[in-house]
């Protein structure tokens, strides 16, 4: 995998929960009810999160992700038997609306504006999640745009929910870079056509799937030495040209998906 900066690159966008948001810190804000069910709690939930929009999407049955995100907490404190649940729900479903940041964060995103890069959030998360958890956060002013797959009612990896940030930008897919933490996200971007910079947070192993992610990185504070200084500039339209090749190639080839 190349070290070189990415070229081309005018706009950052990023996953939410696991890449800008920490979402084992709901679980967290519980220590004094879960003690050492935490760890356990926290990856049946998020398991059982993503499996229900994976299934809803193929038997096209959306529900908005507060839905699904109390779904399957119902399903894993009953798994886990917790003791009177009832008292923990409303609790965990309040945190999960402000969630902690990822510390390296504003940081990075005010690394990002202040070199000319425009950003936003492409997120599985309901416009009020995500609304609150930015607010909570205090990245507003950081970010261009909140992006939510609501305005196409099916939840990544459909290509739908990449062309979200295309139309809002109005750039092609080869000039923004992706950021998720999530390797299937990372690589149904990629084969979209994005350059991709995959945030390893919890150390997966590659998959198999369509796409690879153009660089990998342990947190995002890596990311600015992934992009030029001059970011904000395309560096060639041969490399845009490449790029829309890449995104019709992959499509046309390895995403039949019809949810």
């Amino acid at each position: 995998m190349s070290s070189a900066p990415l070229i081309g690159v005018k706009a950052c966008v990023f996953d939410a929960y696991g890449t800008l948001f920490d979402f084992a810190a709901a679980a967290k804000g519980c220590r004094d009810v879960l003690g050492d069910s935490i760890d356990k709690l926290t990856a049946l939930w998020r398991e059982k999160q993503l499996q229900y929009t994976w299934l809803r999407a193929l038997q096209g049955r959306h529900a908005d992700f507060w839905q699904v995100t109390g779904d399957a907490l119902d399903f894993a404190l009953e798994t886990l038997a917790i003791d009177k649940p009832w008292r923990l729900r409303d609790r965990l479903m309040n945190l999960y609306l402000t969630l902690d940041v990822f510390p390296e964060v504003p940081d990075v995103l005010k690394q990002l504006k202040q070199a000319g890069l425009r950003t936003a959030i492409l997120s599985n998360g309901s416009p009020m999640m995500l609304d609150a958890a930015v607010r909570a956060a205090g990245l507003d002013s950081l970010l261009d745009a909140v992006l939510s797959v609501e305005a196409v009612g099916v939840y990544k990896p459909h290509p739908k929910v990449y062309q979200l940030a295309v139309d809002r930008f109005e750039l092609p897919a080869a000039a923004i870079a992706f950021q998720s933490s999530n390797a299937w996200d990372a690589y149904a971007a990629s084969a979209f056509g994005m350059q991709v910079v995959w945030c390893n947070r919890y150390g997966q192993r590659p998959e198999r799937l369509p796409g690879a992610p153009d660089r990998v990185v342990k947190s995002l504070a890596e990311l600015p030495a992934q992009l030029p200084s001059n970011c904000g500039r395309f560096h060639s339209r041969g490399a845009l040209e490449r790029g829309g090749a890449k995104c019709r190639r992959n499509w046309t080839n390895a995403f039949h998906l019809r949810f």
